[in-house]
């Protein structure tokens, strides 16, 4: 796992880029959140689609909704970005559009883009 600093617009945000899963079910969110929390003091986090479980992108196992939770429990902003083009699933594509309509969750193509959903949205 490497972690970046950034510190944009009054906001921590930490980049998370991993080739191994970081995030796979409630517990290994739960060790990530304080892990990144620990290391940056960040309260917003980028991480690439690689390092997140694929059963996270299967609503009907209710993981993703576990480990968002986790996410508003401690107060903390997520933004997965990577490529989502190879998903068919209509409830799925409905929870990316919902979730960036959000503050609080963003599912973007680009690094770039993640970052500067987080730094624009301080609330």
């Amino acid at each position: 796992m490497k972690i970046e600093n950034i510190k944009m617009n009054e906001a921590n945000i930490a980049v998370v880029s991993s080739e191994e899963k970081l995030i796979a079910d409630t517990q290994s969110a739960l060790d990530f959140i304080m892990t990144v929390k620990y290391e940056t003091n960040a309260d917003r986090i980028v991480i690439n689609k690689e390092a997140v479980s694929e059963e996270f992108f299967i609503l009907s196992t209710g993981i993703a909704g576990e480990i968002l939770q986790k996410f508003i429990n401690y107060h903390v902003k997520i933004a997965i970005y990577g490529d989502y083009t190879k998903y068919t699933s209509k409830p799925l594509k409905d929870f990316i559009y919902e979730s960036n309509c959000g503050k609080d969750f963003f599912f973007t193509v680009t690094k770039e883009e993640a970052i500067n959903r987080l730094k624009d949205n301080l609330q």
